[in-house]
């Protein structure tokens, strides 16, 4: 007798993501300098993603970033979405020279965008009066089916929220206040009230010299979170609360996309600032019989 075919093993379907992004102007100033940025690309296009939404990473890459813009009159506005614009220009411009090498050059090619983008800034700082000074804080993440590659420069920050419990901070506050914590010499509610928190030892464009960026990885599993925001978001939420927000929201607010909890919330508390996030979920999809 002969024996009963086996089945074929299950093939492993990519990892969709569910997204939302909110930003809100907050209660005191009277502009928004915040900017975020959600979009989708791969050798041939390039398209925008709307504030909430779910994807397969299946056959493109995905980007999401924050920004949030420094500088007199409305020239912090406009530096933080310039510094967004410059990602959708280049980023997949570089992806579309060599794809058969991206993999082993992610982080190079992070760290040369963030580059131009500040090289461009500084220029039109020293061209214009009107933008004389002007710089931005960047924080992006561009997610691809194995891995979440990141870069980063100021005071916005990137959070990974593991699918398994706890919180953790991945990019470094560019502040002497940010260096203290890290240092284990200040604790976050001293952080929180320090006279210098908001100084920044490095940004996009603001007439630094020199600039280096934080670029490094993670890899991800089904159920984990990355949350990206602006400081009017930490101004407004300890760590405590915004994990909270993302992992087990309250009934009322269960309903609502998880940036949009964020924002109100950090708003509700503070609101002296822009408040901005996105926030990004990992799903699983169940795995499919092979044809």
């Amino acid at each position: 007798m002969s024996a009963a075919p086996k089945n074929p093993p299950p093939i492993e379907l990519a990892p969709l993501i569910r997204w939302s992004g909110m930003t809100h102007v907050g209660r005191v100033r009277p502009n928004n300098e915040d900017v975020f940025l959600a979009l989708t690309f791969d050798e041939r296009e390039v398209r925008f993603l709307g504030k909430t939404g779910e994807a397969s990473l299946a056959n493109a890459d995905f980007i999401f970033a924050v920004s949030d813009g420094m500088g007199g009159a409305k020239s912090g506005e406009f530096a933080s979405r310039f510094a967004v614009d410059r990602i959708t220009r280049l980023l997949p411009r570089r992806f579309r020279i060599a794809p058969a090498q991206m993999a082993e050059r992610f982080t190079s090619i992070l760290a040369e965008l963030f580059a131009a983008i500040h090289s461009d800034l500084l220029k039109l700082g020293f061209s214009y009066e009107e933008c004389s000074g002007m710089g931005a804080t960047l924080t992006l993440v561009w997610l691809t089916p194995g891995r979440l590659y990141f870069a980063h420069i100021g005071d916005s920050r990137l959070y990974h929220v593991p699918h398994d419990g706890g919180l953790t901070q991945l990019t470094h506050d560019h502040t002497h206040v940010g260096w203290l914590r890290r240092q284990g010499k200040l604790n976050e509610r001293e952080v929180r009230t320090h006279p210098m928190r908001n100084a920044l030892h490095q940004s996009l464009g603001a007439g630094h010299q020199f600039v280096e960026p934080q670029v490094d990885f993670v890899e991800f599993h089904s159920g984990d979170r990355f949350v990206l925001c602006s400081d009017g978001v930490t101004d407004g939420l300890w760590d405590r609360q915004l994990e909270e927000l993302v992992r087990t929201p309250t009934t009322e607010r269960h309903s609502q996309p998880a940036a949009q909890r964020l924002v109100e919330e950090a708003v509700a508390n503070s609101g002296r600032d822009n408040a901005t996030a996105l926030v990004v979920e990992v799903l699983s999809p169940a795995a499919a019989p092979a044809p």
